[in-house]
């Protein structure tokens, strides 16, 4: 009877051991002069300006990028000059879908929309695009700041989805505007 018991409590524990296992760490950070705060995974460190300028070529490159150890995974925060409203976020929606499917035709679509997310209409899209080596997962979240519109990214290869897709989610619904 002993046996079954320590059985018993064997397979109770080893799942919830398992999913607590290859958790990625975040923790809450406030971002562009305390009006933003967002989930940040702890191993994060920011992106120096010169490795900004190497991975985002585009002069359309986010002001702010945190990365891991390697630069493979990134979270890019953007405060835009777009005029930008609550009641524009789902323009935007169509707007950067319509954009994104012309630029990357070959592109895998996850999911589009807009929702609330503490208190605010945030818009969002997730897409795997073609890169020269490989493809990239992509989480782009946006909603307005001030009058102009706040651009968020979640970046990692095609092979990191599985570990970083809920974390992705976590920290696109851990956006906190402070106005």
């Amino acid at each position: 009877m002993k046996r079954v018991k320590l059985l018993f409590i064997g397979l109770l524990i080893i799942p919830l051991l398992s999913m607590t296992i290859g958790k990625i760490e975040l923790k809450v950070k406030s971002l562009l002069s305390d009006k933003v705060e967002l989930k940040i995974p702890t191993e994060f460190d920011i992106m120096s300006k010169e490795l900004i300028e190497l991975k985002y070529p585009s002069e359309r490159r986010p002001t702010l990028v945190y990365s891991n150890e390697s630069g493979g995974i990134n979270i890019g925060l953007n405060l835009t000059e777009n005029k930008a409203s609550q009641e524009l976020i789902e323009l935007y929606v169509e707007n950067f879908v319509s954009a994104f499917k012309n630029k990357y035709p070959s592109a895998e679509w996850k999911d589009s929309g807009a929702k609330i997310i503490n208190g605010k209409n945030v818009g969002f899209l997730k897409l795997i695009t073609p890169a020269i080596d490989t493809k990239i997962y992509n989480v782009l979240f946006f909603t307005d700041l001030e009058g102009k519109l706040l651009l968020c990214t979640f970046n990692c290869t095609e092979k990191s989805i599985t570990k970083w897709e809920t974390t992705a989610d976590e920290i696109m619904n851990s956006l906190k505007i402070k106005e």
